[in-house]
């Protein structure tokens, strides 16, 4: 794996068409070239400095479950393999665990987010209103319990600022309710598939979202799934009710800014080189946990 990349716009020889905040859109004319860089954001501010390995993390676990799930669900993906575009770029080991080229397709702009256990933003929700995203559940449920069956709570994406909670009433008023159910079947199939596949290695997948666009009329999956940045991941080990579960990705970036008396609306301050240190390792533990059982199986 690469060492630290927080931008790749001096090493891909293709125009900048996007630049997220992690990954960067390079049109390679009929495809995209993404590279996942390892920025790291919190609370809608890209922070400094950079998180090693992140970006060969999330696009590594992407690829693999972009794999996984081809035979069930189309996505983008054209290839991940840097040697095929050496003439597009001037380090191919900067960027060789970083890049995918994918078709381009057009966004549905609506992040479609599955919850199997009753945490984070749910959690809240349900305290203030007994239900999250519309769906009522029942009284008297704990923090992080398991819900009797997923539930599908979308958000409207925007560009500038958080995502927008939404019902699915609202999401089929706006969207059509043939695309709508479309949407809602796939991320549950999808999500019960990988919290499966987590399961059996230990790991809950307590939430996840995912993005889909279309390519004709064709609906296909885009930009990341299953991965520490997209979904929140347990151990099995740590899992208890009525408390903050330590999650296996970003938590200690979230825990060190939630206890240094930072305002959250200003720029913070560079992280703490130990904090750096401990959520690379949170990146690549996730990954290893995944993939080890697959990789011993080969």
């Amino acid at each position: 794996m690469s060492q630290t990349l927080t931008t790749a716009v001096d090493l891909v020889k293709a125009p900048l068409l996007y630049k997220g905040k992690v990954r960067e859109l390079y049109d390679l004319g009929e495809h995209l070239l993404i590279v996942v860089t390892d920025r790291i954001s919190a609370f809608d501010y890209v922070l400094e400095p950079a998180i090693p390995f992140k970006g060969d993390v999330l696009n590594l676990l992407t690829g693999f479950w972009f794999d996984m799930t081809s035979e069930i669900m189309a996505n983008h993906v054209v290839h991940n393999d840097i040697d095929l575009i050496d003439d597009l770029v001037t380090d191919k080991e900067a960027l060789r665990y970083r890049i995918m080229v994918t078709r381009k397709a057009t966004r549905i702009p609506v992040e479609c987010v599955v919850r199997g256990y009753l945490t984070g933003g749910g959690w809240r929700q349900y305290l203030e209103t007994g239900k999250v995203n519309g769906h009522e559940l029942p009284e008297g449920m704990r923090k992080n319990q398991q819900l009797q069956s997923p539930i599908f709570t979308p958000a409207k994406k925007n560009d500038v600022g958080h995502d927008e909670d939404i019902t699915i009433e609202h999401m089929r008023e706006w969207l059509g309710d043939r695309l709508t159910t479309q949407l809602i079947q796939k991320s549950m199939m999808l999500y019960v598939l990988a919290h499966t596949y987590c399961e059996q290695r230990g790991i809950i997948l307590a939430d996840t979202k995912f993005e889909f666009g279309f390519i004709g009329d064709e609906i296909i999956l885009i930009d990341e799934i299953f991965t520490p940045d997209s979904s929140r991941f347990w151990a099995q080990d740590q899992y208890q009710l009525d408390v903050e579960i330590d999650s296996l990705d970003k938590e200690p970036v979230r825990s060190y800014l939630a206890n240094s008396g930072w305002d959250k609306n200003s720029q913070p301050a560079p992280l703490p080189e130990e904090v750096v240190e401990a959520t690379s390792v949170r990146y690549r533990q996730i990954l290893g946990l995944l993939l080890a059982q697959l990789q011993q199986a080969e």
